[in-house]
């Protein structure tokens, strides 16, 4: 008998900012913004440029490199999407093309002493089944 991993917390649409990014990654592509007045590198997903307060923006999609800029290790959590994954690391990933993601870094053994600040890292996908939305996660490079 084979038991499906639960899906993690899905985002509620419709949402006019973030939904052109959750839509992206049904394809595995990880989108950002780019302000189109000012040029600023707008991450999260949002209506408007954080630096100068323009509407104007465009959606770009990353290479989905860059580096751990820090990171810490969950030893466990209740929730049923994380509760049987053993020891997992959450950490803030810096993309070359300027913008910081909080996400996990996976496929280590041990992410307690695999895993290190500056340590480069290439975007991989875990699905959340078919039609969903899926996450970004990074992997070493």
């Amino acid at each position: 008998m084979t038991t499906e991993k639960p899906l993690r917390p899905q985002p509620q649409f419709p949402e006019p900012d973030t939904e052109p990014f959750w839509e992206a990654t049904k394809d595995h592509e990880l989108k950002y913004q780019t302000c189109d007045k000012c040029g600023e590198v707008i991450f999260y997903p949002r209506a408007h440029c954080n630096a100068c307060g323009s509407l104007d923006t465009t959606w770009n999609v990353s290479k989905g490199e860059g580096e751990v800029y820090t990171f810490s290790v969950i030893m466990q959590s209740r929730h049923p999407a994380f509760k049987d994954i053993g020891p997992y690391a959450l950490a803030y990933v810096d993309l070359d093309e300027g913008f910081r993601i909080m996400t996990n870094v996976v496929g280590v053994d041990n992410p307690i002493d695999d895993i290190e600040c500056g340590m480069r890292v290439k975007l991989t996908w875990e699905d959340q089944g078919e039609g969903n939305i899926a996450i970004p996660v990074f992997e070493p490079a």
